[in-house]
């Protein structure tokens, strides 16, 4: 089955796709007028809809049946994590994440980071897909970077008070959990996963001071990406037993 994305499709009424979506219908997949198509709006709804008029820059399709709406999951999972230096390392992960299972990402600006911008309209691109590809129809959300201690002290307000709250650092010589052994199955969490250089003392101390909870990711050193899609399989696979 072929997906496609549109903000702005509903059950009733013609939807126009955006340029993207139009020409991969009518170029890539030489689609017609007449052509049936699969259509989400990244919250969760699916119509199959018939294409009216196949313009590579502007293609209008019409719904004709809702196909499908998905599930709420029984969690989800909020992933927080520095950029890394090369730019290519972070849209990998926000396509892995995605195809995976992530409801939500935020950039964070560390005390180590080596990048402390990264524009994100490309990385909600390829979150589009990502989603399409994986055939899920709710579309995760992309924070641009935020500076982590503030967003730190705003976190009790940002995130409900049964939600698991964990970051995982490289301290050895602190006390630390297995992440997979700390989370428990359907409730949301939120996992901080820090830049190449680690999260600096202060930050570790500030985290714990909010209710984090620290925890570790297996005995291999990980880079920030790795670590980040670790944490997103972990949470999927105790969430999916």
């Amino acid at each position: 089955m072929q997906l496609f994305y549109s903000l702005d499709i509903t059950p009733n009424g013609l939807c126009t796709l955006d340029e993207e979506e139009s020409r991969h219908a009518v170029r890539v997949m030489r689609l017609r007028e007449g052509d049936d198509i699969n259509v989400t709006d990244g919250r969760g709804n699916m119509y199959l809809c018939r294409i009216v008029v196949a313009d590579p820059k502007a293609c209008v399709v019409e719904p004709t049946e809702a196909h499908s709406t998905s599930p709420a999951p029984r969690a989800a999972l909020h992933l927080s994590v520095a950029p890394t230096k090369n730019p290519a390392r972070m849209e990998w992960l926000v396509e892995k994440a995605v195809e995976i299972g992530v409801g939500e990402i935020t950039l964070l600006n560390c005390d180590h980071s080596e990048r402390t911008f990264l524009k994100t309209d490309r990385l909600e691109r390829l979150a589009v897909s990502a989603m399409k590809q994986s055939l899920h129809t709710v579309l995760p959300v992309v924070n641009p970077p935020v500076e982590l201690k503030e967003w730190l002290r705003q976190s009790a307000k940002l995130f409900a008070p049964d939600t698991q709250k964990f970051i995982a650092h490289c301290e050895a010589d602190q006390p630390r959990t297995p992440l997979a052994s700390a989370m428990v199955a359907g409730r949301d969490a939120v996992v901080l996963i820090g830049p190449e250089g680690d999260f600096s003392a202060e930050e570790i101390a500030l985290a714990l001071d909010c209710g984090f909870q620290p925890v570790s990711l297996g005995h291999s050193r990980l880079r920030t990406e790795t670590a980040a899609l670790y944490a997103t399989a972990a949470f999927n696979l105790i969430n999916d037993r």
